[in-house]
């Protein structure tokens, strides 16, 4: 009985032997395959529509705040160029009009120099001998010429009016008188010489303007 027992465990153990190599085999063929395989790479994960939506709208509303910043530069530059312009003007209109006042009291000297010569013209006629009247006729004409010239140097000129059509901004009616061989509003006289500094009007002239005589 002994025996027989003894030949079971045996026939066990070489039937143990002889079907591990299988298993041995089968599980280094697997960690084989398990390593040719290797894991799978996240970056092969097909991606989220939702991500790729996210990324556009974000893309969208930084080109709009692009286009924002550069529409507020441009409107920056424009408004700074305007300043610097305005500011250019404005400091050639001191440089030009700076004696505007200077000039209004310097034309009373001239008109009253104008009157002087007119008289000193009526006094050295012809028909009066005396040579110093003469002499201070001449001499005031040269200063009169002078000063009309130094007026013209420094862009102030007189207006001469006489025979063109009235213009508010420049002439200022004290007169009206017949129109003799003359268009009515036109300007036919002139009582005080109205003066011009660069093209503005410092000093209106009184004038006489034409109108229709009523008979």
């Amino acid at each position: 009985m002994k025996s027989i027992l003894g030949m079971k465990k045996s026939l066990q153990i070489s039937l143990c032997f002889r079907g591990s190599p299988r298993v041995f085999s089968t599980a280094a063929q697997q960690r084989s395959t398990g390593d040719e395989c290797g894991p799978e790479d996240p970056h092969d994960e097909p991606k989220h529509p939702r991500s790729d939506c996210a990324i556009k709208h974000k893309a969208i509303k930084l080109e709009e705040q692009v286009q924002d910043l550069t529409e507020r530069y441009r409107k920056a530059l424009a408004d700074s160029e305007n300043v610097r312009r305005r500011t250019q003007k404005f400091v050639e209109d001191a440089k030009l009009f700076g004696i505007q006042s200077f000039c209004r009291d310097l034309v009373e000297v001239a008109d009253i120099l104008e009157k002087t010569t007119e008289s000193a013209a009526e006094e050295a006629e012809p028909s009066n001998p005396n040579p110093t009247l003469k002499k201070i006729y001449e001499g005031l004409s040269l200063i009169e010429a002078k000063l009309q010239s130094v007026f013209a140097k420094h862009g102030l000129q007189k207006m001469n009016p006489v025979g063109g059509k009235y213009d508010p901004y420049d002439h200022e009616i004290v007169c009206h008188v017949p129109a003799e061989g003359m268009q009515p509003g036109t300007i036919a006289l002139v009582t005080q010489d109205g003066y011009k500094l660069h093209g503005r009007t410092i000093r209106h002239a009184l004038v006489g303007v034409a109108v229709e005589s009523q008979e």
